[in-house]
């Protein structure tokens, strides 16, 4: 690597070292292996079904701890919502109302999209918002023809000119349209943690991590709701956010794996994916912490039911925690034998999903308590599963480590070597995929908090192509922040129904029932 001074002080101003930079280029040219999946976890190997009977007393067994446990939301809430419009600004970058009648463009295009979007319009809840702006710069908008119409819409829902939506943070759309209010998803975030995130005093305390640049927008816009919000729930909310820090961005190279550089010759730094928010998850200090989603919310005439599989599996977790904690005091007084020990097999095996080595029962004494307090001595995150309906993303699987031991993990399709048919046949035999719907304890049974970047595998992120300035480069994403950032954690997945489950991946997901106040009629 030709490195200069100037460089080097680019490097350095980044927070970053050039040894890191070297390194990163280094896992370039070796490049990162595939997850070798060995099987799909099912409801018969590795996702639990509980029952409603046991539901009931887990969130019996969370609410009776509310008084001792401090609680938190982490939010992942970066970036623009452009991909949630890309249809729409396709719409605009392709469509001439001048030359052609919008029913000949969306057949000829097959825009099924945007047919969808023509066809809720007066759903979306920023459907007045927009008209009303409209009508004031086209007074004769409602003689146009109907491609005019919708162009005109769309232009002013999006462009810097009108709302200016396809620059929002997602966090800040409008998503529910309430009789009294139009909500957006960081709203709708309070109203939720008020239903299962919040002490005996009634205080909930909610992180968001955010790009810095929309941070005076949010506090604004919760200097706006905060008011109301917390009459109607009974709560104080505590808010804080933080950004992907500098420092976990990665660099990036050409095809040849040589540095990157821009048409200004200063090397290319990306950042490196929602992975890098391990650190900021690292930073928060509490005794549980749920993560969800920014984009992932109810109207609230469902959040109940969503509250309650949060207390669902943060009971679990408490119940996990509480039996991990006695073993190892118990382990700190005297090793186990005889019963004691084929109990604490039997719990790794049956609960927490650990692949005891086939000769276990041969180690000396002291090699057993090693391995022991290693698998049992982690952060553990409890998952909510739904039913693979065939969303995008990670899913659960049992994957073989390179020390031969299989592990219970949430990989990524990009993890998966799909030109390999045994690997492609165990993807598509998934029967769960993962919502983002985790909640984590972070601090041992001494109280301490772990060190969770000491939980990472290094080995778990993964290459990808991208372009820049018309040409190609390499770029590197951290281990995912609930696949790879995890991988060395207790994982136990849960099933939850598909009702906890409703992103709004683009703007017509707003259509869906879980997002309208008013059903359609």
């Amino acid at each position: 690597m030709n490195i200069s001074d100037k460089d080097i002080a680019f490097i350095k101003a980044k927070g970053l070292t050039v040894e890191k930079v070297m390194t990163q280029i280094e896992t370039f040219k070796k490049e990162i292996p595939f997850i070798a999946l060995r099987s799909a976890a099912t409801l018969d190997n590795g996702i639990l079904q509980l029952s409603a009977h046991y539901q009931k007393e887990l969130i019996a067994l969370y609410e009776s701890k509310t008084e001792e446990l401090e609680t938190i939301k982490f939010v992942p809430a970066s970036g623009a919502a452009t991909r949630m419009f890309k249809d729409l600004f396709k719409f605009l970058d392709n469509y001439n109302y001048t030359k052609e009648s919008l029913n000949s463009y969306t057949n000829h295009e097959k825009a099924t999209a945007i047919r969808l979007f023509l066809i809720g319009l007066e759903k979306f809840p920023f459907y007045t918002n927009v008209i009303e702006k409209i009508k004031e710069s086209y007074p004769r908008f409602e003689s146009l023809s109907e491609g005019k119409q919708l162009y005109l819409f769309i232009e002013m829902m999006l462009k810097d000119k009108g709302m200016n939506y396809g620059s929002y943070p997602k966090g800040l759309l409008p998503f529910h349209n309430y009789s009294e209010s139009i909500a957006t998803s960081f709203e709708e975030h309070l109203y939720e943690a008020a239903g299962y995130a919040t002490s005996a005093s009634g205080n909930s305390k909610l992180h968001f991590t955010i790009s810095k640049d929309h941070l005076e927008a949010f506090k604004d816009e919760f200097d706006r709701i905060k008011k109301r919000v917390e009459k109607k729930t009974n709560t104080k909310f505590d808010i804080s956010y933080s950004f992907q820090k500098q420092e976990t961005d990665t660099i990036a190279v050409n095809e040849d794996n040589t540095p990157f550089r821009t048409k200004n010759e200063e090397l290319l730094f990306r950042p490196g994916g929602h992975g890098a928010l391990i650190e900021n998850l690292n930073d928060l200090d509490a005794d549980i912490i749920y993560i969800k989603n920014i984009d992932n919310v109810v109207v609230r005439k469902y959040q109940e039911e969503v509250s309650g599989y949060k207390k669902i599996l943060a009971g679990k977790l408490i119940e996990i925690q509480e039996e991990v904690f006695r073993i190892l005091r118990a382990i700190d007084k005297e090793i186990p034998t005889g019963s004691a020990l084929e109990d604490i097999k039997t719990f790794l095996v049956k609960q927490l999903n650990v692949r005891l080595p086939l000769d276990f029962d041969k180690f000396a004494e002291h090699h057993k308590l090693e391995f022991l307090r290693e698998a049992l001595d982690r952060p553990i995150r409890v998952c909510g599963m739904v039913i693979n309906e065939g969303e995008p993303g990670g899913g659960p699987f049992w994957v073989k480590k390179e020390n031969g031991r299989l592990v219970l993990q949430i990989i990524e399709t990009a993890q998966i070597d799909i030109k390999d048919t045994r690997q492609q046949q165990i993807l598509k035999s998934a029967t769960h995929f993962n919502p983002v719907d985790l909640v984590c304890g972070i601090k041992n049974y001494k109280g301490k908090k772990f060190d969770l970047l000491k939980h990472v595998d290094p080995n778990a992120g993964f290459i990808t192509t991208k372009s820049v300035d018309g040409k190609t480069l390499k770029a590197l994403e951290l281990p995912g922040l609930w696949n790879g950032a995890m991988s060395n954690w207790i994982s136990v997945f849960i099933e939850v129904p598909l009702t906890t489950f409703n992103p709004v991946k683009t703007v017509n997901d707003l259509l869906k029932s879980a997002h309208q106040v008013k059903l359609f009629t």
